[in-house]
């Protein structure tokens, strides 16, 4: 019998509740009592009950805007996330992304922390998860710049492009009347970057 992953089940709870509130037609009520909302994280209450805001960069990842939405993102995670899990462990990799989710509402709250547009996706988490698979797994052709060794220099370019291409696309969705978590998904990537390395460390080091 397989053993279920740290990263399926990760998948499997967020498909059934986005799904479960989808197909309930509470999407937009979901998301004002659960989605993350940088307003409520600046102290901003609301007039109706709502999860508590330090919980809402977590809760906010098993809300999505559709079912596009949802398996784009699921397919990302999956994708990237099982063979993270491989190098980092199941508790690195649930480390991983729930401290992403963490920075990515970070992220997102930073430049304009009176929002009241709420963040809904597991995307940002899931940038970390792709940040840190990028890291670990992608073959490096930097070359170290003066005193800086060529694995910051790697680091470097991949949260350049990584911020370039999010940047882009959020104004190209703009256009279109699509609203993108861009800094969301930039702060969870440079999450991954920066963990990566430490938590495959402490994971070898416990075994």
């Amino acid at each position: 019998m397989q053993r279920v992953t740290a990263t399926t089940a990760i998948i499997g709870v967020t498909a059934a509740v986005s799904a479960a509130v989808l197909l309930g037609h509470q999407d937009y009520d979901a998301s004002m009592r659960a989605g993350f909302i940088p307003a409520r994280l600046s102290g901003m209450g609301t007039d109706f009950a709502a999860v508590p805001a330090l919980l809402t960069p977590l809760t906010c990842t098993l809300l999505h805007g559709g079912f596009l939405h949802l398996g784009m993102n699921m397919l990302m995670l999956g994708f990237t996330g099982k063979e993270t899990e491989r190098a980092l462990g199941p508790l690195g990799i649930v480390l991983l992304y729930v401290v992403g989710a963490f920075v990515a509402a970070f992220a997102q709250w930073l430049p304009d922390p009176q929002s009241m547009v709420p963040m809904i996706g597991a995307s940002g988490a899931a940038s970390a998860v792709v940040g840190a698979y990028s890291l670990l797994f992608g073959r490096s052709r930097a070359k170290a710049i003066g005193p800086i060794p060529a694995q910051a220099v790697h680091v470097v370019w991949l949260a350049v492009a990584w911020t370039i291409v999010n940047l882009l696309s959020a104004f190209a969705f703009l256009g279109a009347g699509v609203a993108v978590a861009a800094w969301a998904h930039i702060g969870g990537f440079v999450a991954g970057l920066v963990l990566a390395k430490p938590l495959l460390r402490w994971r070898w080091r416990k075994a």
